[in-house]
């Protein structure tokens, strides 16, 4: 029997990489993506210094945990009503094992992400689904090239330079690609994890000191990401 997968968020960066790499592993998927207005960046030095989170802020953060919420239910619906069981996977980050200052109220959604998996697998284990989650670190996508660039010109950097701050938080010293997270959730959607549930994996080693450059960085990008998503 082929399998289905439904890949959400799939128009670009880790979400288009895992949808292709799904399809190559021969299932059949369904995407989806939602379009969402942007405007440019407008007084970024006074957003980072202040980063005052407002109730809309908080309100519109929180779609990576209602998201999340909302795709293991009715997912898990279809699964049961089935009858076969399944693999559910979500989109966590290592802010979800780590929290970071500045961006509290985002840490606070993935560390959300990461309880529901656990508790999502627990529940529907007797129906033989099982529920887990990739938490990746920096990924080098489209959206992650932008705000990198915009940030090199905020601190009068070099977009080398910036990168260079960067990587010295990761042992690897480089960054992540959305295959790098295609890969783990192929394996995951694979009888190769049937064993696996509850986990939320992360994708990157321990950090190192988190220096003001990407402080910067993940308040730029998580202030934003409503903006940009």
């Amino acid at each position: 029997m082929i399998r289905t997968g439904l890949v959400t968020g799939a128009a670009r960066g880790i979400g288009r990489a895992i949808a292709l790499r799904l399809a190559r592993d021969g299932l059949n998927v369904v995407v989806n993506d939602i379009q969402a207005s942007s405007s440019d960046l407008q007084n970024v030095q006074q957003e980072i210094e202040q980063m005052d989170t407002s109730v809309d802020d908080w309100d519109k953060i929180f779609a990576n945990m209602r998201g999340v919420f909302l795709c293991y239910k009715e997912a898990a619906k279809i699964m049961i009503t089935q009858g076969r069981g399944g693999k559910i996977i979500g989109a966590c980050s290592n802010a979800g094992y780590k929290p970071h200052p500045m961006i509290s109220h985002y840490s606070a959604t993935k560390w959300g992400v990461r309880g529901l998996t656990q508790a999502a697998a627990l529940e529907w284990a007797p129906y033989n689904i099982t529920v887990n989650a990739y938490c990746p670190g920096i990924t080098k996508t489209s959206l992650f090239d932008r705000f990198n660039e915009e940030l090199a010109e905020f601190q009068g950097k070099s977009k080398e330079h910036l990168m260079e701050d960067l990587l010295k938080t990761v042992p690897l010293g480089r960054v992540g690609y959305p295959d790098d997270i295609a890969n783990l959730v192929s394996f995951l959607a694979s009888k190769n994890s049937d064993y696996i549930t509850g986990q939320s994996i992360l994708m990157k080693s321990k950090e190192g000191p988190l220096t003001k450059s990407i402080r910067f960085t993940a308040a730029l990008i998580l202030r934003n990401i409503a903006r940009y998503s």
